[in-house]
């Protein structure tokens, strides 16, 4: 399966297929954004698709909203660690 899908969408199968979308797309990360970051990356924790859905996420630059159970804050973390691994390697 590729980052954009394929004949069977993983979208379709997402835990938060019925939750409100807003939840997952909180104005800041601070104050009563936290409660809703912690709900969001609950309904993820749970997901079958959570790898695809953060793979779709970082193949298009999400800056924005809860994918695959990270923040954008967690992804460009993720990004930094990972560049300075390869630093490092090489």
């Amino acid at each position: 399966m590729t980052a954009t899908g394929s004949a069977m969408n993983w979208r379709a199968s997402g835990a938060c297929l019925n939750a409100d979308p807003d939840l997952f797309f909180p104005i800041s990360s601070a104050g009563p954004a936290q409660q809703q970051i912690a709900r969001a990356k609950v309904i993820c924790a749970g997901c079958e698709v959570r790898p695809q859905c953060l793979e779709f996420a970082l193949a298009h630059d999400q800056v924005y909203g809860i994918w695959g159970g990270t923040t954008s804050e967690d992804r460009r973390r993720a990004a930094a660690a990972a560049e300075q691994k390869r630093t490092v390697a090489a």
